[in-house]
């Protein structure tokens, strides 16, 4: 019996060790910013970049910034990679969060915009903003939290839980040539959105360029750079945010 016991307890490590490695090799398997992206972490004259979980970008000016934007990055995406176009963001005037993920995915933290919004009580307007998985993470946050919010963007991304009853608008953006968002899905669960989302297909864009870290497997070849794709982005959500704002 204690033969056999101790084959038992030595296949259990052993499953232990295999699930743990794999774990390990999956995690560190991610994509990184590239050189263009960190150029998005310098502050310059009229943006002041700090800290690194979040990263904020926050407009030097003697105004109070008018509006807080939370951004949850996509799943297995280094989240620098984000900090050019969120360095954009943050130029019209609104404050801007990074959430650096753990194991740069944001199932681990789906609940991280609620530390940013309770510790920036001098902010009155919040719209968490996510990219693939981050969509999705942030649209479950938006969907239980008590906290008050004054949009969601989705960005190649659709929400799993039912915001239909929402009071709080939905922008959702993905591009033409996106191959790897299940359309399927996307389809499925444009249900859980409220009737009034807006939806804007970007012609030519596809699943990566939202951020810069290079191409993404399995995704489409777009016909716009990113630099377009992303410049189309920040356009529609500061029209979003123009309509939806109090001021």
């Amino acid at each position: 019996m204690k033969t056999k016991g101790k084959k038992i307890l030595i296949g259990f490590l052993i499953l232990i060790i295999v699930i743990s490695s794999a774990f390990f090799l999956y995690i560190n398997d991610y994509y990184k910013a590239t050189e263009e992206a960190l150029l998005g972490l310098q502050s310059t004259a009229t943006i002041e970049v700090s800290g690194e979980d979040p990263t904020l970008f926050y407009p030097q000016n003697e105004e109070l910034p008018n509006a807080g934007v939370i951004f949850y990055p996509g799943g297995k995406v280094e989240s620098d990679a984000y900090s050019l176009f969120l360095n954009r963001i943050s130029q019209k005037g609104y404050a801007v969060f990074l959430v650096d993920m753990p194991f740069n995915l944001a199932v681990f933290d789906i609940d991280a915009a609620e530390d940013i919004i309770e510790t920036n009580s001098h902010i009155n307007e919040w719209y968490l903003v996510g990219h693939s998985l981050g969509g999705s993470m942030a649209a479950i946050f938006a969907e239980k939290t008590d906290k008050e919010l004054a949009g969601l963007v989705l960005l190649a991304a659709y929400s799993t839980v039912d915001l239909s009853q929402a009071n709080f608008p939905v922008l959702s953006l993905y591009g033409s040539e996106d191959k790897v968002i299940a359309r399927d899905k996307l389809l499925e669960y444009r249900d859980m959105l409220p009737d009034n989302h807006v939806e804007i297909v970007i012609q030519g864009g596809n699943h990566a360029q939202f951020g810069n870290y290079g191409p993404q497997k399995g995704d489409g070849k777009p016909t716009i750079t990113s630099q377009k794709q992303q410049k189309i982005t920040i356009e529609q959500i500061y029209s979003f945010i123009d309509t939806n704002g109090s001021d």
